[in-house]
C-alpha cells in the first residue's frame, strides 16, 4: 500500500510538472484589445461619416427653404415732374431711362439718382397710351390725333480696360464714375463696364381718326424677316391690329416693309377699355374693361378676326384695373379693384362654348393685396411680377409657386401715378412717379421657385390642363417655367425597384433554397462561386448591354419574351414530373451534375420554344400586333386578364383541391411505386392546368363584358427603353446579392433541425419550407432588403436603359427616371449654388432618407423574425 501510495505520489508530481500553463499570453491580450478598439473606432467613424454626409446634404439643400431680404431702398427726386410713360433699366442696376408723356427722356444713375443725360423726342402732342415688349427696350406711343410712333429705349454696354478710360471722371459712388453720358463701373477683374443710353423714335404712323386710348406692341419673326405688330383701341372703341413684316437684305442692310391691318369685331357700345394685350405671334388679342370683362380675339386668320370668348375675370362689382402677360405669354395676370391678383390659362375644353374650343381658366389665385391693384410689371426671365396697390404697396410675387416674396411700401406719395418695373435679373424694383420721385429697391431672393408644395405637391404649370407633379429643370429659352417636383423621381425610384425585385426575388430565393437543400454538393461548390462572381459585373456594362442589345431584342420579340414567362416555368415543371416518373435507380444514378445539366438544358429548350412560338402567341392573344394592342387600337383587354388571372386561378384550384382531397390524394400516392405516383401526379397537374385555364378564361370574359380594360394602367403604350428592360437587367444585378446572403442564412440553420424533420417523415421540400426557412427568415429577409437597397441606389442601369422620362406611370412598358439617375444626369450641368444644383442635393437627401427609413423598418422586421426563430 505504501508502494502504491508512493507511485501515485510520483505520478501526481509528474502531472504537476508537465501541466500546461493556463494563463493567456500578453501578446494575445494586447492583440485582442487592439482589435476591440479598432473595431469600435471603425464603427464610430462609419457612423460619423454617415452623419457627416447627411449634414452636408442638409447644408447644401437648406437654402431652398430660406427666404430673401431687401438689401437697399433708396428714394430720391429727379429734376422733371411730368407724367411717366415708360421706364427701363439695364440689367446691372446701373442706369435707368424715364420717358414722359411729352417725349422728355432722361437717363439717371440708379443707385444715386444722378442725372446722366437727357433728350427730347419731337412729340407734337402728349402720348395718350403706351405699350412695349417684354425686354422694355422697344416701345410704342399712341397719341390723341390717332397716330402711333415707335421708339427704342436701350443701353450700349461695353467692357473697357482701365487705361482706355477717359479722365477726369466724376465719381458717383464706390464703384461707379461718370464721363459725359457714360457711366463706368469697376469690375472684380479690374476692368470697367461702360454703359450709356441709346434712345430713338420713328416718324408717326396714322392708324385712326380718334385718340388712341390703349396700345400694345410686340416684335417677333427672324433676323432676316422680323415682324412688328401692334394693337390699338381708339376713343370710340374701335380696335385695330397692324402687322409690319420687314424683309431685310443681309448683304446690303436694306429693308422692305409690308404693312397690313385689320379691324377687330366691334365692342359693345360704351365699353370702358382699361388695357389691351397682344401676344408676339399677333394671333391673339385680349381687351380688359372696367366692368371686369375680358374679350379674347382669335387672329389666326388675320383677315377675318373673330371674338373667340367673352368671360368675366371677377364678380360684376370688381373692375379689371391692371393686366399683363407673364413671360412666354401663356399666362395672363389680372389685377382687380378688390385687390385680387389672379392668373388665367388658355386651355382646350370640349364644352368651352367658344369659337376655337379654348377658354380662359383661372389657374392661380395669389394673395389678395387688400387695395385696388393699379399696376403690374412682369419679370423678363422668371415667372415673377410686381403688383402696385393704390395705397403705395408694391408686392413682389412668384407666380408658379403662388408665393409673395416681398411686401414693399413706396416712400413717395401713393396718390401720385407711377410707372414701375422689375430689374431684368429680378434683383431689384424701380418705381418712378409723375412728381419726379423715384423708389429704388435692391433685394435678394435666390430660390423663389422652391416651396414645399413645389417640391412635393401639385402645381398648375403653364400649358398643362390641370395641376400635376412634374420634373423639367431646363429648356432652351429664358421664358421657361422650371418644374422641380421630386415626386416623379421618387415614384420612378420605387417603380424601378418594384419591377426589379419582382424579377429578382423569386429567382434568387428559390435558387438559394434549391442550392442549400436540394443541389448536389459537387454542383453547389461550382454554382455558388459563379453566382458570387456575377456581383462583380460593372453596372455600366449591364446598362450598356440593356440599352443597345436587350432593349431592341425585347421590342422586336416582345410576344416571345412574354411567352417565355410561361413556357420556361412550364418546361421546368414538365422536367420535374418526368424526373419523378423515372425508376428510382436511374434517378439516383443521374442525380447531381447530370440532373443540373438537364435543368439548364430545359431552360434553353423552352426558351427557344417561346422564341419559335412568339409570332403565333402574338396572333392568338394580341390580334397579331402587340404594340397596337397595348395602345388600345385593336382588341380588348381580355388576353392580358387571362394571363394575369391564370396563376391566381391555378393557386385557387390547388387550394380547393388541397382543402378537399389533398390528404387522401397524398395517402394514395404513398401506396404507389415512385414512377406510378409520378404519372398520377403529372395527370393531376394537367387537370389543374386545364381547370385553371377555364377559370381564368371565364373570369377575364366576365370582366371584359363588365367593361374593365387593364390597358391604360400597368399595361399601356410601348416604349423601347422601359421598366420591363430595367427589371430584367437590374434584377440580374440584384440576384447575386440576394442569392448569396439568403443561401448563407439557410446553410447556417443547425443541421439537427433538418435531420429531425426528415426523421419525422417530412419530405425535403416540407423540411425546407416549414423548418429551415422559418428559422433563417431573419437572414433571408435581410438579403431581400439589401437587394432592395442596391436597387434603390442603382444609377447606371436606369440612366442607360430606362429612357429617363420622369413620369407618374406604373406602365411596365414605359420609361422612368430615378433619383440617383437624375442626379447623375443633371448635376454635371447644374450651376453651383443654383436652384437646380441645390434641388439635386435635396434629391440626394431624399434618397438618403428613403434608404434610412427602409433599412430601419427592415431591421425592426428582422429582429421580429429572429425572436420567432429563437422560439422554434
Amino acid at each position: 500500500m505504501d508502494k502504491r501510495s508512493g507511485e501515485n505520489s510520483g505520478d501526481a508530481h509528474a502531472f504537476a510538472v508537465h501541466r500546461r500553463e493556463k494563463s493567456t499570453k500578453k501578446s494575445v491580450l494586447i492583440g485582442d484589445r487592439v482589435a476591440n478598439w479598432t473595431i469600435t473606432v471603425g464603427g464610430l467613424l462609419v457612423i460619423v461619416a454617415v452623419i457627416t454626409i447627411m449634414v452636408f446634404l442638409v447644408s447644401v439643400a437648406m437654402p431652398l427653404a430660406s427666404g430673401g431680404n431687401v438689401e437697399e431702398h433708396r428714394v430720391y427726386t429727379l429734376d422733371t415732374a411730368k407724367r411717366v410713360a415708360w421706364l427701363n433699366a439695364d440689367e446691372y442696376n446701373t442706369m435707368a431711362i424715364r420717358v414722359t408723356a411729352d417725349g422728355s427722356s432722361s437717363a439717371f444713375h440708379v443707385p444715386t439718382g444722378t442725372a446722366v443725360a437727357s433728350t427730347q423726342f419731337d412729340f407734337a402732342t402728349r402720348a395718350t397710351a403706351v405699350g412695349g415688349i417684354l425686354t422694355r427696350d422697344q416701345v410704342a406711343f399712341g397719341f390723341a390725333d390717332g397716330s402711333v410712333r415707335f421708339g427704342g429705349v436701350d443701353f450700349d454696354v461695353a467692357v473697357r480696360l482701365a487705361e482706355d478710360l477717359p479722365v477726369p471722371r466724376e465719381p458717383l459712388n464706390e464703384t461707379d464714375s461718370i464721363f459725359g453720358d457714360t457711366v463706368y463701373r469697376l469690375l472684380n477683374t479690374g476692368d470697367y463696364r461702360a454703359i450709356s443710353p441709346n434712345w430713338w423714335v420713328n416718324p408717326p404712323e396714322q392708324v385712326s381718326e380718334h385718340a388712341i386710348i390703349a396700345i400694345d406692341y410686340r416684335v417677333g419673326g427672324t433676323t432676316e424677316r422680323p415682324t412688328r405688330s401692334f394693337v390699338t383701341v381708339d376713343a370710340v372703341g374701335v380696335a385695330r391690329v397692324s402687322r409690319a413684316v420687314v424683309q431685310r437684305n443681309l448683304m446690303t442692310g436694306a429693308e422692305t416693309v409690308r404693312l397690313t391691318s385689320t379691324t377687330l369685331p366691334t365692342l359693345p357700345e360704351g365699353t370702358d377699355v382699361t388695357r389691351v394685350l397682344m401676344n408676339s405671334a399677333a394671333d391673339r388679342v385680349i381687351i380688359a374693361t372696367a366692368v371686369g370683362t375680358l374679350y379674347r380675339y382669335d387672329l389666326r386668320n388675320f383677315n377675318n378676326p373673330v371674338l373667340a370668348e367673352t368671360t368675366r375675370a371677377f364678380d360684376e362689382s370688381v373692375a379689371i384695373t391692371a393686366m399683363d402677360f407673364l413671360n412666354a405669354e401663356h399666362a395672363l395676370v389680372v389685377g382687380g379693384s378688390n385687390g385680387a391678383v389672379d392668373v388665367f390659362f388658355r386651355l382646350e375644353a370640349p364644352d368651352a362654348g367658344t369659337t376655337d374650343g379654348q377658354q380662359m381658366v383661372r389657374a392661380r389665385a395669389h394673395e389678395n393685396q387688400g387695395t385696388p391693384v393699379i399696376g403690374i410689371a412682369v419679370a423678363q426671365r422668371k415667372k415673377a411680377m410686381v403688383t402696385l396697390g393704390a395705397d403705395g404697396s408694391a408686392w413682389v410675387r412668384y407666380s408658379t409657386a403662388e408665393r409673395t416674396l416681398f411686401k414693399l411700401q413706396r416712400d413717395s406719395d401713393p396718390d401720385v401715378d407711377a410707372a414701375l418695373m422689375l430689374m431684368p435679373r429680378m434683383d431689384g424694383l424701380l418705381l418712378a412717379d409723375d412728381a419726379g420721385a423715384v423708389d429704388a429697391w435692391r433685394f435678394y431672393f435666390p430660390h423663389p421657385e422652391t416651396t414645399l408644395r413645389a417640391l412635393f405637391g401639385k402645381l398648375w404649370y403653364e400649358g398643362y390642363p390641370e395641376p400635376t407633379y412634374t420634373w423639367q429643370s431646363s429648356s432652351g429659352t429664358d421664358v421657361f417655367e422650371p418644374k422641380y417636383s421630386l415626386v416623379p423621381l421618387i415614384f420612378g425610384t420605387l417603380k424601378a425597384t418594384v419591377y426589379a425585385l419582382l424579377f429578382a426575388v423569386p429567382i434568387a430565393l428559390l435558387g438559394a433554397i434549391y442550392t442549400s437543400e436540394f443541389l448536389h454538393r459537387k454542383v453547389r461548390a461550382t454554382v455558388k462561386p459563379v453566382m458570387e462572381m456575377m456581383e462583380s459585373l460593372p453596372t455600366v456594362v449591364l446598362g450598356f448591354v440593356a440599352a443597345l442589345v436587350l432593349a431592341p431584342i425585347v421590342e422586336e420579340w416582345i410576344a416571345a419574351v412574354l411567352l417565355a414567362f410561361v413556357s420556361i416555368p412550364m418546361g421546368l415543371m414538365l422536367g420535374a414530373f418526368s424526373w419523378q416518373m423515372l425508376p428510382p435507380k436511374v434517378a439516383l444514378r443521374l442525380g447531381g451534375v447530370p440532373k443540373f445539366f438537364f435543368m439548364i438544358l430545359s431552360i434553353f429548350v423552352f426558351g427557344y420554344v417561346a422564341y419559335r412560338l412568339g409570332p403565333a402567341f402574338e396572333r392568338l392573344l394580341f390580334y397579331g400586333d402587340f404594340k397596337a394592342w397595348v395602345n388600345g387600337d385593336v382588341g380588348t383587354g381580355m388576353p392580358f386578364l387571362f394571363l394575369i388571372g391564370f396563376p391566381l386561378s391555378f393557386m385557387l384550384v390547388t387550394w380547393g383541391f388541397g382543402r378537399g382531397w389533398g390528404h387522401r390524394w397524398r395517402l394514395m400516392l404513398r401506396e404507389r411505386r415512385r414512377d406510378q405516383a409520378g404519372r398520377l401526379d403529372f395527370a393531376r397537374w394537367i387537370v389543374f392546368l386545364l381547370a385553371a385555364s377555364g377559370l381564368s378564361l371565364g373570369l377575364s370574359a366576365l370582366l371584359t363584358v363588365a367593361g374593365y380594360d387593364p390597358r391604360g394602367g400597368v399595361i399601356d403604350t410601348y416604349s423601347q427603353r422601359n421598366a420591363l428592360v430595367v427589371g430584367f437587367v437590374m434584377g440580374f444585378a440584384v440576384i447575386p446579392n440576394i442569392y448569396t446572403l439568403a443561401e448563407d442564412a439557410l446553410n447556417s440553420v443547425p443541421s439537427h433541425l433538418r435531420a429531425a424533420s426528415l426523421a419525422a417523415g417530412a419530405t425535403p421540400w416540407q423540411t425546407a419550407m416549414w423548418v429551415i426557412l422559418p428559422v433563417a427568415a431573419s437572414g433571408v429577409f435581410s438579403a431581400v432588403m439589401i437587394g432592395m437597397g442596391r436597387a434603390v441606389g442603382e444609377t447606371m442601369i436606369v440612366v442607360m436603359a430606362a429612357g429617363n422620362t420622369p413620369i407618374l406611370d406604373w406602365n411596365i412598358f414605359s420609361g422612368l427616371r430615378t433619383l440617383s439617375a437624375n442626379i447623375a444626369v443633371e448635376l454635371p450641368e447644374a450651376v453651383k449654388d443654383s436652384t437646380l444644383y441645390r434641388t439635386l442635393f435635396l434629391a440626394a437627401l431624399t434618397l438618403f432618407v428613403m434608404t434610412f427609413v427602409i433599412n430601419t423598418l427592415a431591421e425592426l422586421v428582422r429582429q421580429r423574425f429572429r425572436k420567432r426563430a429563437f422560439q422554434l
